[in-house]
């Protein structure tokens, strides 16, 4: 069974007023990891293919299409493993 490890390569902390989270995804399973978080999560907007901005669980997040995302107003490690692993999971 697959964990979220599996798919993040690595999750770095920002600082500042609005705490929250950047997640790079493995390059070979970032594809996947779009797909899954697509299907899971509520589109809010769209540039180009590149860029989507995506709602969950009330927790706002842009994923590039590079491999990254990133998400606003979230706390701690733990959190973020948790809302990775509802979405990709």
């Amino acid at each position: 069974m697959p964990t979220v490890e599996d798919y993040v390569a690595r999750i770095e902390e920002t600082c500042g007023e609005e705490k929250g989270a950047i997640v790079t995804f493995k390059y070979d399973k970032k594809d996947e990891a779009i797909a899954k978080i697509r299907s899971k999560a509520q589109l809010k907007n769209s540039l180009s293919g590149i860029i989507f901005q995506f709602a969950f669980k009330g927790i706002s997040f842009r994923v590039f299409s590079s491999g990254k995302a990133i998400f606003k107003g979230i706390k701690g490690k733990e959190a973020i493993h948790d809302i990775l692993a509802a979405l990709l999971l």
